[in-house]
């Protein structure tokens, strides 16, 4: 130290090799612990892996590789790990870099040839495998996959011919087998998809499509031909999750935006719709899918839908004319659908055509046998045989949906009309009594709620067939011993206030 201390030049050098010898010391002791803690990341990558807890094992191969990037061993246990979890892209590179750092690296190449056979990229794993085969002739798993490799070739060159030529079909065909050699190979489902498309077939499209959405780094074709396959077939909730990925992956992506704004717009419509009919809100409902089929008039799964929404509405608020109307485009557009034909039969009910109702349940009944059908089946059926003996609402002369006070003004007119008092003849006063009888009846029924109830179930509470206890007195059309025409036909009758 003494000898440092000496001025000038020759002091400047002695301090600068004292630094050297500090410096040399200290890098000693730093690459002898990185050596050991490298040691260590490597056992517990190993020991991890082996017992399946993969995310922890790659945690230690990442600090293994970042404590030392020379060795080639530590990229390829690492790309072990990678491939075991699934992650055959983040793999890649590893097994690359491995090659690169030892080119005569035979189970990299190997390895990186089955990734690459499998991503469709067959110059590539070809090349691999031929490697391996000029240093081990012999290899029985790279021969396989070299001649793997030029089936392939061959496949996906006889596809996009047959595709090219307009046979679908026999793309479709080929491509089965492209893609059970390459299953991490997007291209190649997604020429499907496209024929599936073309052959109309949009749900097979929709499976071949979503895989490519993750086999790709930033597919947002994919994305966006997802949202519009999903919003084609009515599943608009489906479309906005997909038309959103598309934007992750790019917000001012025009395309993407374009169609969210749309997807979206429509898809508030129909939520908003259901949610008014769930509150009993029919009206609002009815012009909330009016909006709908002016958004999307193009695409037919959403005007049917609305038609037949409105049709169940129109039946809801009890318009019977309005919403046979409807119902009846809505069947003509769907021909199958059951619950256009149950709301329409419900509608024929409103407006007393009972048998058009019979035949529109058992219509449904072929396309949806439900309880709902079945249980509507049955009451029309009832309440045609009530109609063909006495129909209380056509003898008061008003619709299903008449009030109390509409019931009564109806009954007191006919009533007057039909007082047997108005007639002279005996015949035309048996006559009258009859008619009055079943004017007194269809007043007594529909001012009742409970008897109403019944009667709109296809009940008649007046039939002694219903009664219980063998029916009202020996077959009188009166039940609880009540008849007007108790005294004879001279009676005076009077009207009450109600």
């Amino acid at each position: 130290m003494d000898s440092c201390r000496r001025t000038g030049l020759s002091g400047v050098l002695c301090s600068l090799s004292l630094l050297c010898v500090i410096l040399d010391i200290q890098l000693d002791g730093v690459l002898g612990a990185t050596h050991v803690e490298i040691e260590h990341h490597l056992e517990m990558g190993r020991k991890l892996l082996a017992a399946g807890q993969l995310a922890e094992a790659l945690s230690h191969y990442h600090s293994a590789v970042e404590g030392d990037s020379k060795n080639y061993l530590t990229y390829y246990k690492r790309a072990a790990v990678f491939l075991a979890m699934g992650k055959s892209k983040s793999a890649l590179p590893d097994l690359t870099k491995a090659i690169q750092l030892k080119p005569d690296f035979l189970a990299a190449r190997l390895q990186r040839g089955n990734i690459l056979l499998k991503q469709g990229n067959t110059q590539e794993a070809m090349e691999d495998f031929e490697v391996v085969l000029q240093r081990s002739p012999d290899h029985e798993e790279a021969q396989d996959q070299l001649m793997r490799a030029n089936e392939l070739e061959e496949l996906q060159e006889e596809a996009h011919a047959a595709y090219h030529q307009g046979d679908y079909s026999a793309t479709i065909s080929v491509l089965e087998r492209v893609i059970e050699i390459s299953p991490w190979d997007p291209e190649s489902r997604e020429l499907r998809a496209e024929c599936y498309i073309r052959m109309g077939d949009p749900q097979k499209a929709i499976q071949d499509l979503t895989p490519t959405t993750r086999l790709r780094n930033d597919n947002r074709a994919a994305f966006l031909k997802l949202s519009m396959l999903h919003y084609s077939q009515g599943e608009h909730h489906e479309s906005l999750n997909h038309i959103r990925e598309c934007l992750k992956l790019d917000q001012d992506d025009k395309e993407c935006f374009s169609h969210y704004k749309q997807v979206k717009k429509l898809s508030k419509q129909l939520d908003t719709a259901e949610e008014l009919i769930h509150m009993d809100r029919y009206q609002e409902a009815i012009d909330k899918y009016d909006s709908v089929m002016k958004t999307e008039p193009n695409v037919l799964y959403y005007t049917n839908l609305a038609k037949e929404r409105i049709c169940y509405c129109l039946v809801k608020v009890r318009l019977a004319l309005d919403a046979i109307d409807v119902c009846s485009e809505a069947h003509q557009r769907d021909p199958r659908n059951a619950n256009v034909l149950r709301d329409r039969a419900e509608a024929y009910i409103l407006n007393q055509e009972y048998e058009k109702a019979v035949e529109d349940y058992q219509e449904a009944r072929e396309f949806d046998d439900t309880h709902e059908i079945r249980e509507g089946l049955e009451r029309a059926q009832k309440m045609l045989k009530i109609s063909r003996k006495r129909d209380y609402y056509k003898i008061l002369g008003v619709s299903r949906s008449a009030n109390k006070q509409e019931i009564i003004k109806a009954y007191r007119k006919l009533a007057q009309q039909w007082h047997p008092d108005n007639f002279q003849s005996e015949t035309e006063k048996k006559e009258a009594e009859k008619k009055f009888i079943d004017i007194a009846s269809a007043k007594e029924v529909l001012t009742d709620p409970e008897m109403r109830q019944k009667f709109d179930a296809g009940e008649d509470p007046l039939d002694p067939e219903n009664q219980q206890g063998g029916g009202g007195g020996g077959g009188s059309a009166w039940p609880f011993h009540f008849d007007p025409f108790q005294s004879g036909g001279s009676f005076h009758f009077k009207f009450h206030q109600n």
